[in-house]
């Protein structure tokens, strides 16, 4: 995702072992797809790196110093590649979770509205 222009994701790690099962997907992933997504992403560098005896994994970094890190054991390299575009696309903020099921700057003061009320005339 681009914040005034600018990719946010600056760079991404593809992290795997040459041996282990639970890889197979993204080699596939690396072989077939991989060289694909970096030519249609310019602004973004990517590195690969061996890890022996490890589950693959996708580190992005990006602008803000913040980095994410997904799993993608015993994943389709179609699914890999979805986890890349993910990565790609988000703009690396932490994840906030929310005190109330909406948000609004001027809450009701008789309180939200649900299907159970009974209204009387």
């Amino acid at each position: 995702m681009s914040v005034r222009g600018a990719w946010q994701l600056k760079k991404l790690v593809v992290s795997y072992c040459n041996w282990g099962g639970s890889s197979r997907g993204i080699r596939a992933f690396m072989e077939s797809q991989l060289p694909d997504f970096i030519e249609k992403n310019p602004q973004l560098e990517v590195v690969t790196e061996l890890n022996r005896g490890y589950h693959p994994l996708l580190k992005g970094f990006y602008k803000n110093k913040n980095e994410r890190v997904v799993c993608v054991k015993n994943m389709t390299p179609e699914d890999v590649l979805q986890c890349a575009t993910r990565l790609r696309n988000s703009q690396g903020r932490k994840v906030l979770k929310l005190k109330t099921r909406h948000v609004t700057k001027h809450p009701s003061v008789q309180g939200t509205w649900t299907t159970d009320l009974k209204i009387t005339n």
